[in-house]
């Protein structure tokens, strides 16, 4: 015991310890520092640099950058190789210098974390030597605005086109990104069931020609929002008519009146609607054909209102039916309205007069029957020939009438005004 206490007490035997004791550490570290080590460090991110520069001074912009990721070998002291990780580097590439829009590719550099001492670090492999990516000018367009209401309407009423405010907008951002992008698309109202007019304000989703949506990355546009409208409007089924003027037998009773078609619908603001009830095309004088008369006419839309019927006109048909024609002459004239000393006489020999009655008073009646008037009271003061109208009756007869079954407005006669002789 004693002699093992004198070594522990001996300063040779504690200096032959430290001697050791120094020289352990002396190798390890040198071995680790010289002693190299290779890693593989996979999807190492992409970094661009230099693209403010490139913006500010050329108003171009860095897009479809490839692969945003590589794969690199590094060797070094394996001390420092061990204590990095994918995460702590870059593939730095660098954008400032370049001058013309092109799709292009740079090579790139890794860059360490602050700190590392990279003396003694080589990247001895890569996935790939340089970055591709496209250069495109920072450019802006105007494009439509369409859409599509995608609710409800309720029974009895109707939309018009939907509106949109504004329906122009605007999209900036890369050149390539902005060639294939047509109309910026509004889909509302999903959901909604709508009976007045429908108005919100909603996002759009930016599309090409082919109405496929569009990638919006690094394009951004003004405004943000639409104001979407859907105008409703009211609906109402209106008849179409004719009017009838009675006469020469022909009454409403024996008169059958087809208007094909027959009613058309229209729209438009409810107060107005509510006022209209049928529309009249026309007002026919039964006095004016024999058994049947045939016409088109424009269909009158009210001002305010829509024809969403797609008719702008109607075929109208009036047949008189259970009533028989027959022809009589006059040439017997009632003159009234004569001026002193007047003298007229009927230039015409006879008036053929077309009549219209129930067969069995038609039948009975013949040219005494009839009673043809003139008003001479406008030629006073002429003389000579003229052709005046005729006021023909059937006295005692009032389901018999005459008519002009030839388009003429009237029934005519022509006459000489003499001044009268003294004998």
């Amino acid at each position: 015991m004693k002699n093992i206490r004198k070594i522990y007490d001996s300063k040779i035997f504690w200096l032959i310890v430290s001697f050791l004791v120094s020289l352990s550490v002396w190798v390890y570290v040198t071995s680790v520092e010289t002693v190299q080590s290779t890693k593989t460090f996979r999807n190492v991110q992409v970094d661009v640099i230099g693209e403010e520069t490139l913006l500010n001074s050329r108003n171009m912009v860095v897009t479809e950058v490839d692969p945003i990721g590589v794969t690199v070998e590094i060797r070094g002291p394996r001390r420092v190789v061990n204590a990095l990780e994918s995460e702590d580097l870059l593939a730095q590439v660098d954008v400032s210098r370049l001058t013309q829009a092109a799709y292009t590719s740079l090579n790139y550099t890794i860059v360490y974390p602050s700190g590392t001492d990279r003396r003694n670090l080589t990247v001895v492999s890569r996935s790939q030597d340089s970055i591709s990516f496209m250069v495109s000018k920072l450019t802006e367009k105007q494009i439509p605005v369409l859409g599509g209401f995608e609710g409800r309407i309720e029974q009895g009423y109707t939309a018009e086109t939907p509106v949109f405010e504004p329906s122009i907008i605007t999209i900036s951002g890369p050149e390539t990104y902005l060639k294939n992008i047509h109309h910026a698309y509004v889909s509302f109202g999903a959901g909604q069931t709508v009976q007045s007019t429908f108005s919100v304000e909603t996002g759009y989703e930016l599309q090409d020609s082919s109405n496929e949506a569009c990638p919006t990355t690094e394009i951004t546009s003004s405004p943000e929002t639409i104001q979407a409208t859907l105008p409703i409007l009211a609906m109402k089924e209106v008849p179409l008519t004719v009017g009838i003027i009675e006469g020469a037998g022909a009454t409403e009773a024996n008169t059958r009146i087809t208007v094909e078609p027959k009613s058309i619908t229209l729209a438009g603001d409810s107060a107005i609607l509510s006022e209209i009830n049928q529309i009249t095309l026309d007002t026919i004088d039964l006095t004016q054909f024999a058994s049947e008369f045939t016409a088109s006419y424009n269909i009158p839309i009210p001002n305010g209102l829509m024809n969403i019927t797609g008719a702008t006109e109607a075929n109208v048909t009036v047949q008189i039916v259970g009533l028989e024609t027959k022809t009589l002459y006059v040439n017997e004239f009632v003159w009234t309205g004569l001026g002193e000393g007047q003298v007229v006489e009927a230039v015409s020999g006879y008036v053929p007069v077309l009549l219209r009655g129930p067969s069995n008073v038609i039948s009975v009646l013949q040219n005494e029957n009839i009673r043809a008037e003139a008003d001479l009271s406008g030629y006073q003061d002429k003389l000579g020939n003229y052709i005046i109208a005729l006021k023909i009756t059937v006295p005692g007869y009032s389901t018999v009438g005459a008519i002009r079954d030839n388009g003429q407005p009237d029934y005519t006669v022509a006459i000489n005004l003499e001044r009268e002789t003294e004998p």
